[in-house]
């Protein structure tokens, strides 16, 4: 009971996964549009971290972010695809989100971006555990 409310559980599980896919793959996809959208803004960001080879970084990140959003979305090789997720995330969080290079509001807004790309690092480590194991019992 919740609230006053009877909750099937195992009904609301039967829809935890496909909802938490469906948002990691909106996570990743979503940027991946803005990031050519954008393109000028994006560039002058990586340029503002020190990136080289700023144009070419991003349209592999921007490609990045749709095909594995886009694996997430459709249900296709979610284990890879969560396993690249986090490989984007570990470049993306050492490379732009260096609060150690920064102070002040930029210092705790690149902190507070870094801690929350580990949140989502950690969704998408345990999307990839979870379909080792459902793959193993199939």
């Amino acid at each position: 009971m919740l609230f006053g409310m009877e909750i099937n559980m195992p009904k609301v599980d039967e829809f935890a996964l496909p909802i938490g896919r469906s948002l990691l793959a909106a996570y990743f996809i979503l940027p991946g549009i803005a990031k050519f959208a954008a393109w000028k803004m994006h560039i002058e960001l990586m340029h503002h971290h020190n990136l080289p080879f700023a144009e070419v970084l991003l349209f592999l990140a921007g490609i990045a972010n749709l095909i594995l959003g886009g694996l997430l979305l459709a249900n296709r090789h979610v284990r890879l695809a969560a396993y690249g997720c986090v490989l984007y995330i570990i470049l993306v969080n050492f490379n732009l989100h260096d609060f150690w290079n920064f102070s002040g509001i930029e210092g705790a807004h690149e902190t507070q971006n870094f801690v929350k790309n580990l949140g989502i690092l950690a969704g998408c480590l345990m999307l990839a555990g979870f379909t080792a194991r459902q793959e193993k019992s199939d």
